[in-house]
């Protein structure tokens, strides 16, 4: 665990004042210069925040100990901080010394029900109950990162305010990684609860650190980048039944088996794969509890995502029909649910993207930057994308000496972050607020 003590002693004004100017460029040195040198200089600090943050995960909509230690952070570098935003989301502006636009940043905080299986001395050892389960929680996504990149980054504009040609204002984010059951929160709650407005930016950054990406490689996508995601659910009711006598009852698994492979057959037999890419993946299934009853009922839950709105009504369509009339060939029923909590596709504002990959360019190499294709990946930072032009980019996290098809992906118990990828994002995402600011970018 590290100490940050430090950031909980009171800072006076006359010494904020006193570190901006010293912070200041002087001479010959230029703005990127001065951007340069404090990225480095806050680099060991984002590391042992996000070691912190990884040891002690939170699920979404219960970010307490992240929430404040990114609150009393940004106090001590003078931002102007709004607590408990969509629960425990956190909003801070912060002005700076030349007039410009407002631009705001966001990182998601969550972390998943997961166990962790990676072996380091941070490894999250934190456990919690998730939907009735006794589960692990882990930072399998690099939420852990990008609020220490964003708490970083927050310390360098304050450093440089003196030289901040506008306005920043910083999102941290609960509850991306979805919603305990009943609740509401994520993009869509801080939107509703005007994290957009007051002052109201005029576009908006995010990004992601991803495997199997290289470390000092940035990918993006103008236009859709990400696809848009619904959760379903399906009871299978049969009639439960001793084991041993399966003529007896229906078989409730045995049914639910069926309509999990039927489902694929929408995707491979009746959609247009030329048209548009879409997943549809079933990630649960419980039923019963012992070896020799047949239960009543089996329940299965997934995900469908899309890119096309039209693709999306009819394979949700032909997954209500399929389930309810294979389950009725076996003598059972089946109720489909689709769950409103998706997220709609991710789309990058096209000039915006285009003006800010020269940015990304410049600070990571020509040969570094690469557009990519769109990912079945969802995101609702797509919900500030939608209010305002929005760029949301990738970060490579995967070691050199990896090879790409051996990284653990993200949502996996062995997904690990290979840290010397960290620097680079926060480079990223502190020039192209500059850039963007002082209308520098091209």
């Amino acid at each position: 665990m590290h100490n940050f003590s430090r950031y909980s002693r009171p800072v006076s004004l006359a010494l904020l004042v006193i570190l901006a100017m010293a912070s200041r460029p002087t001479g010959a040195e230029t703005v990127n210069d001065a951007i340069e040198r404090e990225t480095a200089a806050v680099e060991s600090q984002m590391i042992a925040w996000r070691r912190d943050i990884h040891e002690h995960p939170e699920l979404g909509n219960r970010e307490f100990r992240t929430s404040s230690l990114v609150a009393e952070h940004l106090k001590k570098l003078g931002y102007d901080v709004r607590e408990k935003v969509a629960h425990t989301g956190v909003v801070a502006v912060l002005k700076g010394g030349k007039p410009g636009p407002v631009i705001a940043l966001r990182a998601d905080m969550d972390a998943l029900p997961l166990t962790e299986l990676v072996d380091l001395p941070f490894a999250s050892k934190v456990r919690t109950t998730w939907r009735g389960q006794d589960v692990g929680v882990m930072h399998a996504c690099g939420h852990d990162a990008h609020t220490a990149i964003l708490m970083a980054a927050a310390e360098v504009f304050a450093k440089l305010r003196n030289d901040l040609p506008g306005t920043v204002k910083l999102l941290f984010q609960p509850a991306e990684e979805g919603l305990p059951p009943g609740e509401e929160g994520g993009a869509r709650l801080m939107i509703k609860e005007g994290a957009l407005e007051n002052p109201k930016p005029e576009a908006i950054f995010g990004l992601h650190v991803v495997s199997p990406g290289r470390v000092g490689t940035i990918a993006y996508r103008a236009g859709t980048a990400m696809a848009g995601s619904d959760t379903f659910h399906i009871t299978v009711t049969g009639r439960g039944t001793h084991g041993a006598r399966p003529w007896a009852g229906i078989d409730p698994i045995v049914v639910a088996s069926q309509i999990v492979l039927g489902l694929q057959t929408i995707e491979s037999r009746q959609v247009d794969v030329t048209n548009e890419p879409s997943v549809l993946t079933i990630g649960m299934f419980n039923a019963g509890n012992r070896s020799n009853i047949i239960p009543d009922t089996a329940e299965l839950e997934g995900t469908l995502r899309t890119f096309d709105p039209e693709m999306r009504n009819f394979i949700m369509r032909r997954v209500k029909e399929t389930a309810e009339a294979i389950a009725q060939s076996g003598g059972a029923q089946a109720d489909v649910e689709w769950i409103s909590d998706g997220y709609i596709p991710l789309v990058n504002n096209v000039s915006l993207t285009r003006r800010m990959a020269s940015t990304l360019q410049h600070v990571a190499g020509p040969d570094k930057v690469f557009e990519t294709k769109a990912r079945t990946t969802s995101e609702d930072f797509s919900y500030y994308a939608e209010q305002i032009p929005g760029f949301f980019f990738w970060v490579g996290i995967n070691p050199p000496t990896m090879l790409a098809s051996l990284a653990a992906p993200n949502h996996s118990p062995r997904f690990q972050i290979d840290e010397a990828g960290l620097p680079l994002a926060l480079r990223a995402l502190v020039h192209e607020t500059f850039d963007y600011l002082g209308g520098t970018a091209k």
